[in-house]
């Protein structure tokens, strides 16, 4: 976690532009996790945290033409290279912080969240903010392309029973975030938690 934007967004601005490169298999996982989160056609989503936005073009294919889709991140180098991929015919992009987003209260149906918990500054604060912003019955998605111990082996280091995703850690944490935690799956190919705003 990182309580510096600068270091946040120069983490992320350097590697912006093969970052799909990087992770070019990452496409099906991001679909599979969309379809598991079941938007409606006419839902308003915010993918929190886009990226070069991988998954708004599962996002709008499940709200369809009349929904709302919203890419937000912090990096701009991010968005200028969802941009280049052609993906903000998808949805509309936006330079801002998941911490203040400039959304009126219970804006939206739904927020996905793709490897954003660990870069989030104040978890709990953040996700009172994507709650915010989010109508009661409303839901939340927490998703990476693979499991925390996949992760963790990719970057070397060892899971502790501090880390945020770890189910014991997160239900608690979204639970005094204004969520319920519907569905935890911690596997090899893919981390989602689904969680859904309390009235």
């Amino acid at each position: 976690m990182s309580e510096d934007h600068t270091h946040v967004q120069e983490f992320f601005g350097t590697r912006a532009a093969d970052w799909d490169r990087k992770f070019p298999e990452d496409g099906p996982a991001f679909a599979a996790a969309v379809t598991e989160f079941g938007l409606r056609p006419g839902d308003r989503v915010l993918d929190a945290g886009c990226g070069t936005g991988r998954a708004l073009g599962a996002l709008r294919a499940a709200v369809g033409p009349g929904g709302t889709v919203l890419g937000v991140d912090l990096t701009p180098q991010m968005l200028a290279a969802a941009r280049r991929a052609g993906r903000a015919v998808e949805g509309a992009l936006l330079l801002a912080d998941v911490a203040r987003l400039p959304l009126r209260d219970e804006a939206l149906d739904a927020v996905f969240a793709a490897g954003l918990v660990a870069h989030l500054p104040d978890p709990a604060a953040n996700l009172r903010e994507l709650s915010r912003v989010v109508r009661p019955g409303g839901r939340l998605a927490l998703f990476h392309p693979i499991g925390r111990s996949a992760l963790a082996a990719r970057q070397g280091r060892e899971l502790t029973p501090q880390d945020l995703r770890a189910e014991h850690n997160l239900g608690p944490l979204l639970s005094a975030a204004g969520w319920d935690m519907t569905s935890y799956a911690d596997e090899d190919h893919r981390f989602l938690a689904l969680a859904v705003r309390r009235p």
